[in-house]
This record gives structure tokens, C-alpha cells and sequence, in this order.
């Protein structure tokens, strides 16, 4: 039978198989089967995972059989066997409920898969699926490494491991996988063929099989993805933009102008940066990455004032209406009357700023919209709202996505496409990004770093309060945030929820680890709700912190009361405002100097810094205190002294990374089968994917391209066409 890594799966192992691998796996042609590797592999009598379960884990192990008892049920008919497995360091229950089991027998060994519960503190296999090591199965469980795949409850993993078998049987091996590598590439980086690492995966005889294997494969993983990121970049290049180059005696030499400090180095620099590429006939499509705090606004500012400058107009689009009414604002401010082109008390000289949010009555939106169709708005701020259709530009010159993590690539190329033609873009984030992350989920863009804080800034110290290790911190930290409030300073308190509601209101990203690590307090279903701002305010204003002056900000607020009492605490008349991550981002307040997270296990470490990023903008020196029912002893308790311990955003990006999964790093659909990354690890791999990222480029760079490489272009596009690829459009 002449197989090809199309040929559907139901011409190999039959229409019943296919069936089922297709509806639970996913997996329905040849090449989708070879490239479902395995998890992990096991062997025979190793000291192996029992003791690593956790419940609600759907797993297959390897143990082998010590104990089969059955007995009737007390209160309802039938018969209940209990088989206890072991692995040579820890044991659990099998429960099966009237089924006889003539062949499970003490001392056989097999492969057991079932969703681990459990039943008085001990952890069980209620009704698992079972395959015992027989004679029938020497060649494959003689084996020294058993592949563990990953299953499904109607597909499990030996029924996958024997289709692999079948398959490469009934092909005499995996000759007819054709390699779509350059010859001279694979031998620059010394990997073995595709046909060698894909029999090696599935049929290792050492774990050093498996090691060469994986190495090839994360290449073929790392290649494709760059060279469908370097094909954007360079089709970017190509694309016929206007220069905007800059002119004296503008907008830009008023802001400078205005500016109550002195950039920073790194400002100058990158500003330079921008000032060319914004010159240039080709689009600018980059990233600024930087410190919370490093002035990114600033730099983007002066970007747009050079667009206005050159006859364009620039949007800035902001992911909440509280941070896009601040960037008005602070915009208008900086500008003064050349903010206010038109109006009485305006410079001619200058533009119009403009904000344009979804809350906006009829009459300010359709004088909104009509100085932005008729070029009069040389600056528009907004949310959303700017993408909706009848949102018209005379001349977008410039495209500046605030938070970029909080929108998508589509929402970008949405306003890109309100250009008459392709505008320049800027994208912003105050979320340090490891270099692998940039490389692989922002590889379209070229990147600028901002690390230099403003001088003047009166830093940040940030502590842990442990109330389960010492209950009595927290009453000193509400004494600390008193006193800073006597010597006229004001305060956060951030909550994780909203409140009244018990569903829905939960406004935190925290990963995984946060909601119950094993040893972590209260962890899994017995963890109380999290900490409400409604309930936490009220219970400072009667306790705690009676007599200051309290507010609360929340997402469920109207948009004119969270502007009022935006306001309100920036002017001064409010002591401690009790919020929701709602001031996660941008929001400025210089008086602010203190913040006390609660709950802070139930947030991100990168939000964490996010939120302790809004204290201490001004000369005076703040606190964070981050307040959590966590042990010190934890691996959520040394996460956070992890953040207490470090104001490095770059370095707490990384520690962010090892504590979440790759698929929540990328997206959800960015990880597994979906997005081709099964086996590439953007923590560990940083080299390889660096590397892969300067051979796409040089590929790409030849006369040819591709064209010599028909395997390789059949991948590449495959991956850039295909729907699945929405990894790419959720940066």
C-alpha cells in the first residue's frame, strides 16, 4: 500500500479506529498520527509517578498489580473490586464496579489510564481503562522506554502506540516520509533525518534516541514558525506607505518644549529610531517593550506629533476607557493650546485630540467622528470604538496600540485598514517580554527595549505579608498605609473581585499555580472565594481605616463613574481607592505610594508588577505589600517573595514563564497540534530558536527563496494558510 503523510488514518488502521482518533484526538491523516509525540515514556520497574498525581489529572501509568480483593456492596447490589497498583515508590486504588477481572492477577504488570480522583484522602482510578503486559506484547514491552501518549478517554495510549506499529508495519518503516530540511542545514546543526527522528520518538531504544529525535523535531517546529514570521516581515517591507518625516517648529518641538523633565537615554534613543523608520517610505511595524514606569507614552507621543507634523493623522488605541480618557488627558495637557486647534482659546498651529470610546453620547460621537473623517483631529484616542465601522480618517498616518498583549493582531490590522494606505505601527507593552516570547509570538515586528527609569522616580520596596505564618503583619500594614496617608500620600488597595455577584467577577489573569499548588493554603475546592472590593471596602472603612476617605473602582462601574472617581482621587479627594485590576495599566497618579494587593496569590507574576507599577511615579518612594493566605514554605509562597524580591520586569518575565504552560504563554489556541508546537519550549529552547530565526531569514533572503525547497514552502504554507494558525493573530 503506497502511504503519504496525507493519506487518511481510516486506509491504515481501519474505519473504527480512524474514527475515533479523528472525533477525540483530532488526529486523521498519517502526518497528524507520526506527529503526536509522546508525552514521556516509562520503563518496566522504574521508580516512576504514582507519587507525582495529582487529582483531576487524566494520566496513564505503568504499575504493576499487588493486590485484587471483591466484596458485595452494602447498600445496593453488585460486587466492588479494589486493586491496588504500585510502582516501586508509591501505590493507589483501582475501583471497579460490578466487572470480573479473570486476568488481573497479582504481579502482572500494565498500562492503567483514568482520570485520578479521591476517596479518603488516598488517590483512586475509579473504572480506568487497562491494558496488561502479556506475552502477546514481548516486542513492544520489552522494550527499555514504553511511550506514554497523549489519549483520550475513547483513544488511549497503547491504542495509539500499536496504530503507530501498525503503521510501521505496513510500510516497512518510515522511508516514504519525505525530509523538507535543507541537506546543508541539517548538517550545520547536526540532526538527523525526519524519517530517523520520527521512528526514534515513537520506538526509542534509549533515552539518547529520544533526546536527537526531539532536537530535530523542535527544528522542524522552530523553522516553519519563523519562516512564516520572516515572510511577514519581509511582504511588511513591501508594502507602500508614506513618509512622515519631521519637521521643525511643529508639534514635536512644542512637546519637547513642554516636557517638565529630561528624556532618558533610552527615550532619545528609541525616539531616534522611530523618527527614521517613520521617515521611511515602508510602513513601521514595531514593538516597544519596557520597564512599568519608563516612559513609553512620552516616546509615543513625540511619534504621533512627528506624524501631525507631516500633514497625517495618528490613533492610539487603548484597552479600557479608563486609560484612554488618562492618554487624552495627559495628551491635552502636555499640549496645551495646541491641543485645541479651532477653539477660542487654541493654537493655529496645532491639532485637535479627540476621544472616542463606546460610552460616548450621540452628539460628542458624531462631532468626534466628524473631526476625525475631516482631518481636523490630528490626534485620536479611543477604545474599540475605533474600529467600528462609520469611524473614518481623512489621513492615518500613524497606528500606536497601547497594551498590545490585550488585543489581537485582527484589532490592529482593523484600524491599520482605516488608512488609504498602510499606516505606520507602533505597539506598546509594559509586560517584559523573555527574548524567546518576542521572537516567537512577536517575530513579525522588530523590537525596541525602554529599561531606563526617569530620574527623579522615588522607587518602589515591595514586601510579602504572610497572614497564615504572621497574622499580625496586616495590621501593621494598614498602619503603614495610614501613616503614608497623615504625611499626605494616597493609597491602593487592589482586590481580585468585584463583589455582590459571587459569578463572573473576577477580574485577575493568576496561572495556574495560584489556584491551589499542592502544599499551597486552602488550595483546590476548599479555597474560599477570593477577597471582593465591595466587601473589602467596607469592612476598611468601619475597621481598619475609618476616617480616611475611601472610593471604589470596578469594571462594572458606569464609564462616567469610574471617570469621576478617576478623577476625584487624582485631585486629591479621595485617601484610598479599593479597586479591581481596573488600574492594572496607565493610570498616573504621581500622590499614590503605597499599594496592598490582597490575595496576591490569585494574580500573575507579570501582574503583579503590572499593579505595583502604579505607586511611586512621583519623587516620593512607595510600597507594595503584597498580602496572601499562602505559606512562606510554598511554591507560591517563593513566588511572590520571588516578585517582592526584584524590581527587574525582565527577569520576573521569565519566572512567569516557568510558571505557566507554553499554552498559556501563547494563547489557548497556541499550543499542541493546533499551532504546530507540540514539542518546541519557548524556555528552553532560546538558542534554537534563535537560531531557526536567522536561518529563515537567510533562506528567505536568496534569489530563490523557497523555490528550491518545495517540502519546506508545502510546510510554510500549510502553517501560514491554514485556520488553525490563529496562534499567529492572538499576539
Amino acid at each position: 500500500m503506497a502511504v503519504t503523510l496525507e493519506t487518511d488514518l481510516s486506509r491504515v488502521l481501519g474505519a473504527k479506529t480512524a474514527k475515533a482518533m479523528a472525533e477525540s484526538l483530532d488526529l486523521r491523516t498519517v502526518r497528524d498520527l507520526l506527529r503526536h509525540y509522546p508525552r514521556r515514556y516509562a520503563r518496566r520497574g522504574e521508580i516512576a509517578r504514582l507519587d507525582d498525581l495529582q487529582v483531576g489529572d487524566r494520566v496513564t501509568v505503568l504499575a504493576q498489580v499487588r493486590k485484587v480483593t471483591s466484596r458485595r456492596m452494602r447498600n445496593r447490589p453488585g460486587t466492588l473490586t479494589e486493586v491496588t497498583v504500585g510502582d516501586g515508590a508509591g501505590q493507589m486504588q483501582l475501583v471497579f464496579f460490578n466487572r470480573k477481572f479473570g486476568k488481573l492477577e497479582e504481579g502482572s504488570w500494565g498500562l492503567f489510564a483514568g482520570t485520578v480522583g479521591e476517596y479518603r484522602n488516598s488517590k483512586q482510578f475509579a473504572h480506568p481503562d487497562f491494558h496488561l503486559i502479556t506475552g502477546d506484547d514481548d516486542e513492544d514491552w520489552a522494550r527499555a522506554l514504553i511511550p506514554i501518549y497523549p489519549a483520550s478517554k475513547d483513544v488511549s495510549s497503547w491504542v495509539i502506540q500499536k496504530s503507530v506499529k501498525l503503521l510501521l508495519d505496513a510500510t516497512g518503516g518510515f522511508g516514504f516520509v519525505e525530509d523538507p530540511l535543507p541537506e546543508d542545514l541539517r548538517s550545520r546543526h547536526g540532526l538527523l533525518s525526519l524519517a530517523a527522528a520520527l521512528l526514534d520518538v515513537h520506538r526509542p531504544t534509549s533515552a539518547e534516541d529520544v533526546e536527537r529525535a526531539q532536537d530535530r523535531l523542535k527544528w522542524d517546529e522552530a523553522l516553519t514558525l519563523q519562516l512564516v514570521l520572516a515572510a511577514r516581515r519581509r511582504a511588511a517591507a513591501l508594502e507602500p506607505g508614506t513618509a512622515r518625516p519631521r519637521r521643525s517648529g511643529g508639534l514635536l518641538d512644542a512637546v519637547d518644549a513642554a516636557l517638565p523633565f529630561s528624556l532618558t537615554e533610552g527615550q532619545r534613543e528609541v525616539g531616534e529610531e522611530l523618527a527614521a523608520e517613520l521617515s521611511r517610505d515602508q510602513p513601521m511595524h514595531r514593538l516597544l517593550q519596557g520597564e512599568v514606569g519608563s516612559g513609553k507614552t512620552v516616546v509615543a507621543l513625540r511619534a504621533m506629533a512627528q506624524v501631525v507634523d507631516a500633514g497625517g493623522q495618528a490613533a492610539l488605541l487603548a484597552p479600557t476607557e479608563v486609560l484612554a480618557a488618562q492618554h487624552a488627558r495627559s495628551i491635552s495637557a502636555m499640549l496645551g493650546p495646541l491641543a485645541r486647534a479651532g477653539e477660542l482659546d487654541g493654537d493655529p498651529a496645532g491639532t485637535r485630540v479627540v476621544l472616542l470610546t463606546g460610552s460616548l453620547k450621540a452628539a460628542p460621537r458624531r462631532a468626534a467622528r466628524a473631526a476625525v473623517a475631516d482631518g481636523s483631529a490630528g490626534i485620536v484616542v479611543g477604545t474599540h470604538a475605533l474600529l467600528q465601522q462609520g469611524v473614518e480618517f481623512a489621513d492615518l498616518g500613524l497606528v500606536v496600540v497601547d497594551e498590545q498583549h490585550r488585543f489581537g493582531v485582527e484589532q490592529r490590522d482593523a484600524l491599520r485598514a482605516k488608512g488609504e494606505r498602510p499606516p505606520h505601527v507602533l505597539v506598546m507593552t509594559a509586560t517584559p517580554i523573555p527574548r524567546t516570547v518576542a521572537m516567537t509570538v512577536y517575530g513579525d515586528l522588530e523590537t525596541s527595549v525602554l529599561r531606563q527609569l526617569p530620574s527623579g522616580r522615588g522607587g518602589v520596596a515591595s514586601s510579602v505579608v504572610p497572614v497564615a505564618d504572621k497574622p499580625t503583619w496586616l495590621d501593621r500594614a494598614w498602619e503603614r498605609l495610614r501613616e503614608e496617608v497623615a504625611a499626605g500620600r494616597q493609597a491602593y488597595v487592589v482586590c481580585p473581585r468585584i463583589g455582590d455577584d459571587e459569578t463572573g467577577d473576577d477580574e485577575t489573569d493568576a496561572p495556574d499555580d495560584a489556584d491551589g499548588a499542592p502544599g499551597d493554603a486552602k488550595g483546590g475546592d476548599d479555597r474560599r472565594p477570593p477577597l471582593a472590593v465591595l466587601d473589602v471596602a467596607r469592612a476598611l472603612d468601619e475597621g481598619a481605616l475609618a476616617g480616611l476617605r475611601l472610593a471604589v473602582l470596578h469594571g462594572r462601574m458606569t464609564p462616567e463613574a469610574k471617570e469621576a472617581t478617576m478623577r476625584a482621587f487624582a485631585a486629591r479627594e479621595v485617601d484610598v481607592l479599593v479597586a479591581t485590576t481596573v488600574v492594572e495599566v496607565g493610570v498616573d497618579v504621581p500622590n499614590a505610594t503605597v499599594m496592598v494587593v490582597m490575595d496576591a496569590d490569585r494574580f500573575g507574576v507579570s501582574q503583579l508588577h503590572q499593579l505595583r507599577g502604579r505607586v511611586a511615579r512621583g519623587k516620593h518612594r512607595g510600597l507594595c505589600l503584597l498580602v496572601t493566605e499562602a505559606r512562606e514554605t510554598t511554591s507560591t509562597g517563593q513566588r511572590l517573595a520571588a516578585v517582592a524580591g526584584t524590581s527587574d520586569g525582565f527577569e520576573l518575565a521569565r519566572l512567569d514563564l516557568e510558571t505557566r504552560r507554553e499554552g498559556d504563554v501563547l494563547g489557548a489556541a497556541q499550543s499542541g497540534r493546533r499551532s504546530g508546537i507540540r514539542m518546541l519550549s519557548l524556555l528552553e529552547d532560546e538558542e534554537l530558536i534563535a537560531a531557526a530565526r536567522t536561518e529563515a531569514t537567510a533562506l528567505l533572503a536568496t534569489d530563490r527563496g523557497l523555490a528550491d525547497h518545495p517540502g519546506l514552502a508545502m510546510e510554510v504554507a500549510a502553517l501560514a494558510t491554514d485556520e488553525r494558525a490563529e496562534y499567529l493573530e492572538k499576539a
